[in-house]
């Protein structure tokens, strides 16, 4: 069996969280995506404290495809230094699991 992932992510904007989990997608680096928001953060950055408004991506892959998913969103995000993190998915149903795996296996 392969070890399965959610990726995170966030955007500034909805259309650019939807063209990240299109992207991503159609790519067949992700099997799926949902896009979250807006949700507010709240964060640290350049030593500065910071509150936002952002548009969450959740992305669905394989420790195989994560390599290549990790590059594609640093690639194309409009930002110069994402969020990008990855937690296993440590149990699913059979048929998800399936899914999952054929969605982005290699063809």
């Amino acid at each position: 069996m392969a070890a399965y992932l959610q990726v995170s992510t966030a955007t500034p904007t909805r259309e650019d969280a939807v063209r990240l989990a299109a992207s991503s997608v159609e790519a067949g680096l992700a099997a799926g995506a949902q896009v979250v928001g807006p949700v507010i953060s709240v964060f640290w950055h350049a030593g500065e404290y910071g509150e936002g408004e952002e548009w969450q991506v959740l992305l669905k892959t394989t420790e195989a495809r994560y390599p290549e998913l990790e590059a594609h969103l640093l690639s194309v995000h409009p930002w110069e230094s994402p969020e990008l993190g990855a937690v296993p998915i440590v149990a699913g149903s059979a048929r998800y699991l399936e899914w999952l795996d054929k969605s982005t296996s290699k063809a």
